[in-house]
């Protein structure tokens, strides 16, 4: 009977245990912070959107700059992080991510706009793929899938940086804002950064891969299996980014909501995220990855049918809530696998494809909302989770499980 069908036990830990929980600790605050300076961009896209005097289409053009400026590195990135460390090229993203958020407030024109926020992407989708690769690792020596607990200090770190920018929206420039951001991820890489530089990734992962039928050579079934994980991710992130970008714009244009509540309604959606993303790893344990895959794809587009077509504001407050408890485990599972069967290459793949569903949402909303509105263009959301759960469907006895999750399906 193969390893990963009869290990339930959480004892056997390769590597130092102390080590691997200052990384866990590490990584946490990395991926907490990655979600705190996006969101804290995110919440003032409206404020710069007015500034740069941009229509909803040019602002989904230059919005198409993070998601363009992510997939063009994630590729590269998961090539530097075999050369160099995942530890490594994490702490140099993070560095890159904390400057480059300053950026956006100090443009004045929608082309402007889109080439800073093409480096912000470069930065976003590089430490995105960097600390991921290097969250597979410890999670294969933890042999738990805990996975989403990352994932959800990212939603964390974002339910925390909406809530402030909401806050501050108020009292502070969108410049004066992002610029204090960059000063704060400064700090935590500095502080969180040493962690990852003074150790190595847990030096089991790798056998554990090996038994657990992890990357030795792709074959053309585990290539296509990594493109499939790739996919419910792009529908995922599809999802994430038109909260990330137009959430707030719709809660304040269709439903006479104030920018501090417009900000609020992505901070519904963090906090949703946060609370399924760690309740994930019990989830995961109880249902596998399939059924997971299965019943937060037709959450998420339930969720976001109610978000976008609900007539107030509060019905749309709880449909954004449901759509993130949807879309919470579907993207790090993706990822997760993806890594388990490629590495960081895996990673990459996945990763990049789904940014190109960042790439494609954007300008893809902003065009149907110029043609028809807002909300029927958001609906496109809810089609891709649902198509999400269709590919779970689809797949899911065709890939085996992880350390930790049922021998079922």
């Amino acid at each position: 009977m193969p390893l990963i069908n009869k290990t339930r036990t959480h004892n056997a830990v390769p590597g130092n245990g102390s080590t691997l929980t200052r990384l866990r600790i590490a990584l946490t605050a990395f991926f907490a912070l990655d979600g705190f300076l996006f969101a804290g961009w995110v919440v003032r896209i409206p404020a710069i959107k007015e500034q740069t005097g941009a229509s909803a289409s040019a602002l989904g053009l230059a919005l198409l700059g993070v998601s363009a400026g992510a997939v063009l590195t994630m590729t590269l990135t998961g090539r530097l992080c075999r050369r160099y460390g995942t530890h490594q090229v994490t702490v140099v993203c993070a560095v890159l991510l904390s400057l480059s958020v300053a950026l956006p407030p100090l443009t004045h024109s929608v082309l402007a706009l889109g080439a800073v926020l093409v480096v912000f992407g470069a930065a976003y989708g590089s430490i995105n793929v960097a600390f991921n690769s290097a969250a597979v690792d410890l999670v294969t020596a933890l042999r738990r899938p805990v996975m989403p607990s990352f994932h959800a200090a990212f939603s964390l770190g974002g339910m925390v940086g909406a809530g402030l920018g909401g806050l501050v929206a108020g009292a502070l420039s969108p410049t004066r804002h992002l610029l204090g951001l960059t000063v704060i991820g400064l700090l935590v890489t500095a502080v969180a950064g040493r962690t990852l530089l003074r150790h190595e990734p847990p030096t089991g992962a790798n056998a554990v891969r090996a038994e657990s039928g992890g990357p030795r050579r792709l074959d053309t079934r585990t290539r296509g299996l990594v493109i499939v994980f790739g996919l419910i991710a792009l529908c995922t992130a599809y999802g994430e980014g038109a909260m990330a970008d137009w959430g707030a714009l719709h809660l304040e244009q269709d439903l006479d909501a104030s920018q501090g509540v417009a900000a609020a309604g992505y901070s519904c959606f963090a906090l949703a995220m946060t609370i399924g993303r760690l309740s994930g790893t019990a989830l995961l344990e109880r249902l596998g990855h399939g059924r997971t895959v299965i019943a937060g794809g037709a959450t998420a587009a339930a969720g976001m049918l109610l978000g976008s077509l609900a007539p107030s504001l509060w019905a749309a407050l709880l449909g954004f809530a449901i759509t993130g408890l949807g879309l919470a485990n579907l993207f790090p599972v993706a990822v997760e696998r993806a890594g388990v069967l490629a590495g960081p290459s895996g990673v990459a793949t996945a990763s990049t494809l789904g940014y190109g569903g960042m790439l494609l949402g954007p300008p893809a909303i902003g065009f149907m909302a110029d043609w028809f509105s807002l909300p029927v263009a958001l609906t496109s959301v809810a089609v891709l989770a649902a198509i999400a759960t269709l590919i779970g469907i689809a797949t899911r006895r065709a890939t085996p499980n992880r350390p930790g999750s049922p021998s079922g399906p």
